[in-house]
């Protein structure tokens, strides 16, 4: 057993909750209003005998570890760390958790960072970009400190090293190290002549890379400048922020976190002593990044590029950090500069703009109304439109009622005549959305009765295994809605087969949730499938499925019996069945009036007889 396995057999889930939200007996299970989502009644359930939690409002679910990573805000190690003293577990450097698949990829991440390093300090080949990063300003300290390597202009050289440590070809490909070639079953390295920039997690572990092009060849090569790790089971860039490792405590010392755009902005700072910035690497920021500035400090300063781009993902970022209620500042960099520039010519330049920084909404203000004439009603009108979209998207009554106040008296229009403006606003986009709405809707509401139905009908399965030979024998997968639950559907008749091989004359079948969960964990860790070379399927997708539906049985079908039970489950057979054969019937109606055109007579008798076929199915579910 491992630490996390462990802390969580001695701990009860209930118990742990019930610290942060009151919970309420509801059956088997308790229930409560879910603390990461605002609701009016509750949907958040917890399952005392399972150990697991689902909300049925925001989709949010899991153990008792990841309840609190949510809640708190912390990482898988930090939550282990806060739930072992309540388990009375002591937590060792050396556990078995180190043998992980998680910790493979770690590993791996960590020997490349360590040699990428060596060969930019030590490798002729490194040339061009140690003069890159001498050009930049950057000092050997500082490349030290980020650990930036360099890697060689090699098809295979880092596989190399990696295998002669033990490592294979799948781990090295899914750690984001390296790429298959198409149609062959042969690897190469993914980073080629490129100086490599880590990324590193908040708590200083390597995860991915961000590779620039070597500058000798920037004029010619094909790829972009920059290439980046793919995502990864170790890397999800929507939950990093570069250099956060590095400034956490600077933030919460200084109270406020600087975002810049780029990592050599990031890194510039950090070597001139502005130790409280991060980068977000050219992306808006996330609700998951903005969870891990929050746990450091509720003020945010934004210093993007002064171009299109750089506005663009400032007002994306401003838009996240609104919805978590953050202080929010807009730095404005003198001269037009970046960051890195402005800091290296002048860091006194640098420190009055982060001191002059203007408040999210002020300096919305100063951007549309710099140099526009307010004399004429078509200027008014235009910055009226502009403004009152993003008054209308903050959160605060106060302030959305200060900020059109403030509006009215800058262009001198009356307040009401504003609100009457927003309002017909508003009017007008539902108007368009209900004008669109009718096919659209109906579309939604069939394929959406298609899937809880089918959601169900597995909720069904997992509680009244009994009957699971019942439904094998009326429905195959391709009946199923939902391609979650196809999946599921499929694994469940995999495992069902296996137990009842298994089980002993007169034995009861039963679906153990413990071993289903470890059954399809096992399975789909070792069967991580690439989605395309930049991409991998979620591990936890199927458990965390399941534990929703496993809850969703819970709670709709408490004082179900076998006969009950039956009953839905042919209702809902029923259901999937002939809108699956309906369905069909369409595609062969196309298919039949294509023979058709074609005179493809002998096309046209096979589609016809299968048509039949279907239509008297039909009629015999009617």
């Amino acid at each position: 057993m491992n630490s996390s396995d462990e802390i969580k057999s001695k701990l009860d889930i209930v118990d742990i909750i019930r610290d942060y939200i009151p919970l309420k007996a509801a059956g088997v299970n308790f229930r409560a209003n879910c603390p990461f989502h605002h609701e009016k009644s509750p949907s958040f359930i917890v399952s005392p005998e399972k150990q697991i939690w689902h909300c049925f409002g925001c989709g949010k679910g899991g153990d008792v570890i990841s309840f609190v990573m949510d809640i708190e805000g912390l990482s898988f190690i930090e939550a282990l760390r806060m739930l072992a003293p309540k388990a009375g577990i002591t937590l060792v450097r050396q556990n078995p958790e180190l043998t992980s698949k998680r910790n493979r990829l770690l590993d791996i991440l960590e020997i490349s960072v360590k040699y990428y390093h060596k060969i930019l300090l030590s490798n002729a080949q490194a040339g061009a970009a140690k003069e890159y990063l001498a050009k930049r300003g950057l000092s050997d300290n500082t490349i030290d400190e980020w650990q930036i390597g360099y890697s060689p202009d090699s098809w295979d050289d880092l596989i190399i090293l990696l295998k002669s440590r033990g490592f294979t070809d799948n781990e090295i490909f899914l750690a984001g190290m390296s790429v298959k070639k198409e149609g062959m079953g042969r690897f190469y390295n993914r980073f080629r002549d490129r100086i490599m920039f880590p990324i590193f997690d908040i708590n200083g572990a390597p995860v991915a890379f961000s590779a620039r092009v070597n500058p000798a060849k920037e004029a010619t090569e094909k790829m972009g400048k920059y290439i980046n790790s793919p995502q990864t089971m170790v890397y999800d860039k929507s939950k990093i922020l570069f250099g956060l490792d590095k400034a956490k405590m600077a933030i919460k010392a200084n109270n406020l976190a600087i975002i810049v755009e780029g990592q050599m902005d990031a890194i510039t700072a950090h070597q001139n002593g502005f130790k409280n910035i991060i980068a977000s690497s050219g992306t808006a920021l996330t609700g998951e990044q903005i969870n891990l500035i929050k746990r450091y400090t509720d003020n945010i300063a934004l210093a993007f590029d002064a171009d299109t781009a750089g506005e663009l993902a400032a007002d994306r970022g401003i838009r996240e950090a609104m919805a978590k209620e953050m202080n929010i500042k807009v730095i404005e960099v003198p001269l037009g500069k970046d960051p890195d520039e402005c800091i290296k010519s002048n860091p006194t330049e640098w420190k009055k703009a982060v001191t002059a920084a203007k408040p999210m909404m002020q300096y919305y203000f100063d951007k549309i109304f710099a140099n526009l004439d307010l004399s004429t009603v078509d200027n008014r009108r235009e910055t009226a439109k502009k403004l009152l979209p993003t008054i209308f998207k903050l959160g605060n009554a106060i302030e959305k009622d200060y900020w059109l106040k403030k509006l009215s008296a800058k262009i001198d229009v009356e307040e009401n005549i504003l609100r009457e403006t927003l309002q017909k606003m508003k009017a007008t986009k539902q108007e368009a959305e209900y004008k669109k709405a009718p096919d659209r809707a109906s579309r939604e509401i069939v394929q959406t009765r298609q899937e809880m139905l089918s959601e169900l009908l597995i909720a069904l399965i997992l509680k009244f295994p009994i009957l699971f030979s019942y439904v094998l024998d009326h429905l195959i997968p391709e009946q199923i809605a939902g391609d979650g639950n196809q999946r599921l559907y499929k694994e469940l008749i995999i495992y069902y087969n296996n137990i009842t091989v298994s089980l002993f004359e007169g034995e009861a079948m039963d679906f153990n949730y413990q071993e289903l969960s470890n059954w399809l964990k096992e399975k789909e860790i070792g069967q991580i499938s690439v989605i395309n070379s930049d991409e991998l399927r979620p591990q936890s997708e199927l458990v965390n499925l399941l534990d929703r539906l496993m809850l969703l049985a819970d709670r709709d079908f408490y004082n179900f019996d076998n006969e009950q039970a039956k009953n839905e489950i042919i209702r809902i057979i029923v259901f999937l069945k002939k809108q699956y054969l309906t369905n069909r019937m369409k595609e062969l109606e196309k298919l039949i009036s294509e023979a058709e055109k074609n005179n493809d007579k002998a096309n046209i008798v096979s589609l016809m007889e299968e048509l039949k076929l279907i239509f008297e199915e039909i009629k015999e579910l009617s």
